[in-house]
């Protein structure tokens, strides 16, 4: 059998579908299996060992390009894991059997709009699984994966501080309305026992230079420094990870870290927070009783109350406690 699974993006949501890559590879060892993603994504899968081969298609230029390489693979299945109507069109152009899992979005749309709950209780790798049922797979339970390229694996030196134990923290998200705001980041490396990497992209560069500089040879700098996977180095590295609702958090989760999670305007209802197997610990901080919580499923730039209470009024001191007892007595 040779199949196709469709998730265009974005990083956390291709690093939740490897369960049901590996469950394939593993319960159809037989199978040929292809993955189809926007190419600024690939990384996430070109050095996974259950796929067979990546395919991948530029946003700006759209999907229809690789429609005929597509066509000629003869695909007999397809799993859609993104479900939209781009990746309905291209099951239509494809003509296959195929099966998809159930997004909600419904269920999402009367929980932000009218605060009326009837999401399940049930993880969104769990409900991609539902994608792979008419092929008899199931899920093994094992969590999430990530793989990192051979040459990457020792590559990343640190600094002499960071040697021994310390605490990863993401800085920044997507949105505006998910990232912890910086004087709450301050206070945050201020109570920790460890040292503290400072994990984000090129847009948090001057945020992480900044905390930097207020807390010499504690908080050290890698926003910008460092590619997807050296991130990811840096988070295995790690002793526990503090993040926002981000991609980084699912890798956290992929690399069974221990994850003190930040909920801001999203909450964990939507079925995406940390992945973990029950051995592993995890924290999860949320603003309980606020009504303008959830805002929205994905994120704002900036508050639309302007008051960013699910933010602000977080119990950090709670966090930060939780995160110096998986550390250790006073780091050790």
């Amino acid at each position: 059998m040779k199949i196709l699974l469709l998730r265009f993006s974005s990083i956390g949501d291709i690093v939740l579908t490897t369960p049901v890559i590996r469950c394939l590879r593993q319960q159809l060892p037989d199978a040929t299996l292809h993955y189809l993603t926007q190419e600024s994504f690939a990384p996430l899968l070109e050095h996974n060992p259950y796929l067979n081969k990546v395919h991948t298609f530029n946003k700006q230029a759209g999907i229809s390009k690789v429609i005929p390489a597509l066509k000629q693979e003869k695909f007999d299945f397809v799993v859609d894991l993104h479900h939209n109507l781009r990746s309905f069109l291209l099951k239509s152009k494809l003509g296959v059997a195929s099966a998809s899992f159930p997004k909600l979005n419904i269920e999402k749309y009367l929980r932000v709009q009218f605060g009326i709950h009837r999401l399940p209780d049930k993880h969104i790798v769990d409900r991609y699984f539902e994608a792979v049922r008419p092929l008899g797979i199931q899920n093994d339970q094992q969590g999430l994966d990530f793989f990192f390229s051979r040459p990457s694996v020792n590559a990343l030196s640190l600094p002499a501080a960071l040697s021994n134990n310390f605490v990863a923290l993401v800085t920044g998200a997507l949105q505006g309305t998910k990232q912890i705001p910086e004087h709450r980041l301050q206070a945050i490396i201020e109570g920790l026992h460890l040292p503290v990497a400072l994990v984000g992209g090129k847009a948090e560069s001057d945020l992480g230079e900044r905390l930097a500089l207020r807390f010499p040879n504690k908080a050290f700098n890698f926003c910008g420094a460092l590619s997807l996977e050296g991130s990811a180095m840096l988070l295995q590295k790690s002793r526990v990870v503090i993040t926002a609702d981000t991609g980084m958090m699912h890798i956290a989760a992929a690399l069974k870290k221990p994850i003190a999670s930040v909920w801001g305007n999203t909450i964990a209802e939507f079925g995406m927070y940390p992945y973990l197997p029950a051995e592993v610990p995890q924290y999860r901080a949320e603003v309980q009783g606020l009504a303008c919580r959830p805002c929205s499923k994905i994120g704002h730039a900036r508050c639309p109350q302007k008051h960013f209470r699910c933010m602000e009024d977080q119990d950090y001191p709670a966090l930060v406690d939780w995160v110096n007892r998986q550390s250790g007595p006073m780091g050790q």
